[in-house]
């Protein structure tokens, strides 16, 4: 959810932190600045996308909640940036102690994230669910300027429903909710109850994958994380697979994965590359 607002990627960030080496060339690099990501490619319409990353650790309960009571307050660390800004590693602290550890590494076509969360304290921890919200207004040929509430962007966007590719904005789209516009699918593994406060489709996808085409119709961009809390379309021409933690034990560690690809418009080889990278998922 905006504030009244995987598996691979590729990213740019820039900004202190030591360096890491990495040995192969990518066309795709990393850059930090304050709390986005920026992904560079000369592929891209524009030369870049940015990612709110994170923008927000949230509590349970929270469909019908005030999204300040949601909110989990976290501190983020750049740790190292490699040379050749393919391998970027982060350190996310959140009130109460939970640490999350990043590495982030960029490929030609494609940005991996590998996430560890431990609980080192005595408590169980609240944070349930977490939004890295990736901004599209350059990638779907639009001027970022005008991306407040924008709803021009949603033809070029799609979930699977059906079995089928299906563009936005989907059949029975909702439009009441706390806070409005935007949509949110739940997927069948996650209770309704604990998903962004925004309208809220009565649709189950059939997969934890969302994306968009470009503005000239090239090339697609798609993300995914494992595990994974919902799909949502936001408020800014962004798309998100917010990813799941589901609460940690004191003492427990959880391991989490997420991806972005960019990819030629086509969306039988999206799918395969995303079955063969998501076999989880297939299974549910």
């Amino acid at each position: 959810m905006h504030r009244p607002l995987l598996l691979g990627l590729t990213l740019v960030l820039a900004g202190g932190g030591a360096t890491l080496h990495s040995a192969s060339s990518a066309n795709l690099t990393l850059e930090r600045e304050g709390h986005w990501l920026v992904v560079h490619g000369p592929q891209l319409p524009g030369g870049s996308f940015r990612i709110n990353y994170l923008e927000a650790y949230c509590r349970a309960g929270s469909t019908d909640a005030d999204w300040r009571h949601t909110v989990i307050a976290h501190h983020s660390e750049l740790l190292a940036l490699s040379a050749d800004r393919r391998v970027l590693r982060l350190c996310d602290t959140l009130a109460g102690g939970v640490i999350v550890e990043h590495t982030i590494t960029a490929h030609a076509d494609e940005v991996n994230f590998q996430l560890v969360a431990r609980n080192p304290g005595a408590h169980r921890s609240e944070a349930h669910w977490t939004q890295p919200c990736v901004r599209l207004s350059r990638f779907t040929g639009h001027d970022e300027k005008t991306a407040a509430n924008a709803t021009d962007y949603l033809p070029q966007c799609f979930i699977f429903l059906d079995g089928r590719l299906t563009r936005m904005p989907t059949r029975n789209w909702a439009t009441t909710a706390r806070y409005i516009p935007g949509q949110v699918w739940c997927p069948a593994h996650v209770p309704r109850t604990d998903v962004n406060p925004r309208p809220l489709s009565p649709l189950v996808p059939d997969n934890g994958l969302i994306g968009c085409t470009s503005g000239d119709g090239k090339l697609m961009w798609a993300t995914a994380w494992e595990p994974y809390q919902e799909l949502f379309q936001g408020v800014a021409r962004c798309l998100h697979s917010d990813f799941r933690l589901g609460g940690l034990q004191p003492g427990e560690t959880k391991h989490i994965r997420g991806k972005i690809c960019l990819v030629p418009n086509d969306a039988p080889a999206l799918v395969r590359r995303y079955q063969r990278d998501f076999p989880d998922h297939r299974s549910r």
